[in-house]
């Protein structure tokens, strides 16, 4: 029996469950700043427009009991979670491609809350490099193995054209980098084991334009 719970407690939580945790987070946190002491999985699935027994389902898998009438210790709750995010320990990134994009990503305040750094940042731009850049220096990128490997860095973040995404990518896991945080337009091919996590802002962009138009269109029984 006791073998039994193990290792049910050691069941990698589903990645859709992980996608939502950041949203549920954040609703827990309001709750708590509105001085909220306990919140409902129902509550919370009825703010975020989710399914009650979904909502419930995602909670439970952070181990932290509920109790009937009075749901989740909020504060609890909202540690657990951070938890099963890796988000209760420091993560340091290292950024390749100090662009536009680079830029607000390395001003971004908004990492703070989920305990992540970019503690380094590389370009092959002469006119770039040297410069801070919201208090990380940028540097070129034959500093880029020594210094991920010194600073124990294990996510790269590519923010260059798709051009150099590839190589940028290469060099990032040659120096030990374990994930990929990919913003350039193209399908990376790493080996296995690497993490990679695509963020194509064309498909974001195809979804909306496709719906506004398809919105806008009259049906037939309006052109009638």
């Amino acid at each position: 029996m006791c073998r039994m719970k193990e290792e049910q407690k050691q069941s990698p939580i589903p990645l859709p469950t992980i996608r939502r945790y950041p949203i549920y987070l954040r609703a827990i946190k309001s709750k708590i700043a509105g001085g909220e002491l306990h919140i409902s999985s129902a509550v919370l699935a009825e703010e975020l427009g989710l399914d009650p027994v979904l909502s419930r389902k995602d909670l439970a898998m952070v181990g932290i009991p509920g109790k009937p009438r009075r749901g989740y210790p909020a504060k609890e709750l909202c540690e657990a979670i951070n938890r099963a995010l890796g988000w209760d320990n420091p993560i340091e990134a290292a950024l390749v491609g100090v662009g536009s994009l680079g830029c607000a990503l390395l001003g971004y305040s908004g990492f703070e809350e989920q305990n992540l750094s970019i503690t380094a940042a590389f370009d092959t731009s002469e006119a770039i490099v040297g410069q801070r850049i919201h208090g990380v220096k940028v540097r070129p990128m034959e500093e880029l193995s020594r210094l991920i490997k010194r600073l124990k860095i294990s996510i790269g973040i590519i923010t260059v054209p798709s051009s150099a995404a590839q190589s940028c990518a290469d060099q990032l896991i040659d120096a030990g980098i374990r994930a990929i945080w990919n913003f350039a337009p193209i399908q990376l091919t790493v080996p296995k084991g690497i993490i990679v996590q695509n963020i194509d802002l064309a498909q974001s962009l195809a979804i909306l334009s496709h719906s506004i138009t398809n919105y806008s269109k009259p049906s037939a029984d309006a052109k009638a």
